[in-house]
C-alpha cells in the first residue's frame, strides 16, 4: 500500500479554492499519520485532511464522514461538522505533483489535543460519550453503500495485518518476539472463544487515543470533541478501551483512566462481567497493534515520539500478561466488587 507522498502540502493547496480558499492561503500542518492534516488559518478557518492513497476508497471516507455526522445530529457526542466544497461535494479530488488525492474539510475545534494536556480530559466522560457512540451504533441503520475495514484477528494480529506485521518492529529479540507471540496466540484463543456476537462487535472508532480527543483547558465545559474517524470500522467494542490508553498500556496513569473510563461507561452503559474478564486482552492486543503500526509508520508523528523501546516494552508487557493474572483486575473489577 502506497504511503502519503511528501509532497502532501501540494494536494492540500490544490484543494482549497475547492473551498473559496485562494491556493496561497495559510497553510499549517496539524499532524502526519496515515493522512496529513492542515488548519487553513485565516478569518474562517478550517482543517483540510488529505488522504494517503490507497488506504480508504472513496466509498469508505463518504461512510466515515456519514457516521461522523450521525453522531453529531443524532447524539450528545460532539463531533467536527463536515464542510461541504463549493459545488456541494464531501470530497473533493486534489491535482497535484502529477497525481490525485482526496481531500476532506471540517470545521476548526478550538483548543488542543487530551495528548497535549491530558490533565484536561475527564476520562469518565470519554467513557460515557464511548457509551453513547456503541449504543448508537447498534441502533443505526447504515446508508446504502456503507463500507469500512473489519477490524478483526487477522487483520489486528496476523502476518499481513492492516497496519503491518509486530515481528518487524525495530529492537526486538528472539525472546522478546517469543513473550509477544505466546500473547498473541492467547489473545486469539479467547477473543475466538468470545466471537462477534452484536452485543459485543459493531462499528467503533476504533481509535479512541489521546491524539483524537480535542479538550479546550480555556473552556472546561465545552467537553470532547472526538476527532479522526479515519480507522472506524467493524470490531469488538471493547476495542476502543484498548485504544484510550494507547501508547501507556503499561503505566499506572493507563490504569487509572482504564478504571475512570469503565465509572464512566457504566453511567450511560453496561458491559457484561464476562466481557470485563477480557480487558486485559483486549489491551494487550491494542499495544501490539500499535508495536506493528510503529514498525510501519516510522516517519509518522506517534512513532517518532515513542522511542526505540516501544517494541521492548511491549515484549515485557506480554511478558507480564501472561503470568501476573492481577494486572489490571483492580482498575477493572475495583469499583464493581
Amino acid at each position: 500500500m502506497p504511503g502519503l507522498p511528501p509532497t502532501h502540502e501540494l494536494f492540500a493547496r490544490a484543494a482549497l479554492p475547492a473551498y473559496g480558499r485562494g491556493p496561497d492561503s495559510a497553510l499549517r500542518l496539524l499532524s502526519l499519520s496515515e493522512n496529513a492534516t492542515y488548519l487553513a488559518d485565516d478569518d474562517a478557518p478550517i482543517v483540510l485532511r488529505v488522504h494517503r492513497p490507497g488506504y480508504h476508497s472513496l466509498e469508505a471516507i463518504h461512510s466515515e464522514l456519514a457516521w461522523m455526522k450521525a453522531l453529531r445530529t443524532e447524539t450528545s457526542v460532539t463531533t467536527p461538522e463536515l464542510i461541504p466544497a463549493r459545488d456541494g461535494t464531501d470530497v473533493v479530488v486534489a491535482e497535484a505533483a502529477g497525481g490525485a488525492l482526496h481531500v476532506d474539510a471540517v470545521t476548526f475545534v478550538p483548543g488542543c489535543t487530551a495528548e497535549e494536556d491530558p490533565d484536561a480530559v475527564g476520562f469518565d466522560e470519554l467513557g460515557r460519550i464511548t457509551a453513547v457512540m456503541h449504543d448508537h451504533s447498534r441502533r443505526w441503520t447504515a446508508p446504502s453503500g456503507f463500507t469500512r475495514f473489519r477490524w478483526d484477528l487477522e487483520t489486528i494480529l496476523g502476518p499481513h495485518a492492516r497496519w503491518g506485521n509486530w515481528r518487524r518492529a525495530p529492537g526486538l529479540t528472539e525472546t522478546d518476539r517469543g513473550w509477544i507471540q505466546r500473547a498473541a496466540d492467547d489473545i486469539t484463543a479467547k477473543l475466538t472463544e468470545f466471537g462477534c456476537g452484536p452485543d459485543r462487535f459493531g462499528l467503533v472508532h476504533a481509535d479512541l487515543r489521546l491524539a483524537n480527543l480535542m479538550v479546550d483547558p480555556a473552556d472546561v465545559a465545552a467537553g470532547i470533541t472526538v476527532i479522526d474517524f479515519d480507522d472506524c470500522g467493524w470490531s469488538w467494542y471493547l476495542a476502543d478501551l484498548g485504544a484510550a490508553v494507547s501508547f501507556i498500556e503499561d503505566t499506572p496513569a493507563g490504569e487509572r483512566i482504564i478504571a475512570d473510563w469503565l465509572a464512566g461507561y457504566f453511567d450511560a452503559g453496561s458491559i457484561p462481567a464476562e466481557h470485563l474478564e477480557l480487558i486485559p486482552s483486549f489491551v494487550m492486543m491494542r499495544r501490539i497493534m500499535l508495536t506493528a503500526w510503529i514498525a510501519s509508520h516510522h516517519d509518522a508523528d506517534a512513532a517518532i515520539g515513542v522511542g526505540e523501546q516501544f517494541a521492548p516494552a511491549t515484549a515485557r508487557l506480554a511478558q507480564r500478561y501472561l503470568e501476573d493474572r492481577t494486572w489490571l483486575q483492580e482498575a477493572v473489577f475495583g469499583s464493581r466488587v
